[in-house]
């Protein structure tokens, strides 16, 4: 059973998602919050699989709140959603950067959003291409100076090579034709390649591969 917690301030938005969420059979909405103080002490509480988190909230918002979640070493297991109301939301970029493993607008389609809770839980993409295409394309614009890529070290040069891949937005199925290997290996390289740098998912390997220069400006196809 996957358990969401629900974190907007509207209570229609989250009656809303809570009543589909909990029509299916392998999800269930654990809990709620109306603002980002309320949404950290619930995640502390109940420990959900995934958050699914309003940007803009009274008291602590979303992205203070989310940074609050993947900064605690006893929360690496919980995975944060941010909703925003517009597709290109000005804090949809730092939003990736604290660490939280994708977004969705709150008008998706109900299909898309039961779609990604399950997806987010297997740590698999997110973000559709385009939206992937467009927020890297925001984080090669304001990517400084890469640093020094010591904790790269610890690849091997085919997880590079898949670290880049998944740096440009490929999908695991299109990693697989590039490599010409089959989709389960290219997904077992982007796992491994996660698990060696203590990545939580696909969006925080996009930033790594940025900020280590394994990725610069310019390589988007």
């Amino acid at each position: 059973m996957i358990r969401v917690l629900l974190a907007d301030d509207q209570s229609l938005v989250r009656a809303g998602f809570k009543a589909l969420l909990d029509a299916q059979p392998d999800i269930e909405v654990a809990g709620e919050a109306a603002d980002g103080a309320e949404a950290l002490r619930k995640v502390r509480e109940l420990r959900p699989d995934v958050v699914l988190m309003d940007i803009r909230m009274p008291l602590l918002d979303g992205l203070a709140a989310t940074r609050g979640v993947t900064d605690d070493a006893d929360l690496k297991d919980v995975k944060v959603v941010m909703l925003t109301t517009f597709e290109l939301d000005e804090y949809v970029f730092e939003a990736i950067r604290s660490g939280a493993s994708g977004f969705l607008v709150k008008d998706t389609e109900p299909e898309e959003l039961l779609r990604a809770v399950r997806a987010v839980v297997e740590g698999d993409a997110l973000l559709s291409p385009g939206v992937t295409r467009r927020l890297i394309s925001e984080f090669a614009a304001r990517s400084k100076e890469p640093a020094a890529a010591e904790s790269l070290a610890e690849l091997t040069e085919r997880e590079r090579e898949v670290m880049a891949l998944v740096g440009i937005g490929l999908s695991n199925d299109e990693i697989a034709r590039r490599l010409v290997v089959s989709p389960l290996t290219a997904k077992t390289h982007v796992s491994r390649t996660m698990v060696k740098l203590g990545a939580r998912d696909r969006a925080q390997l996009v930033v790594l591969a940025y900020e280590s220069g394994l990725v610069r400006p310019g390589w988007l196809g």
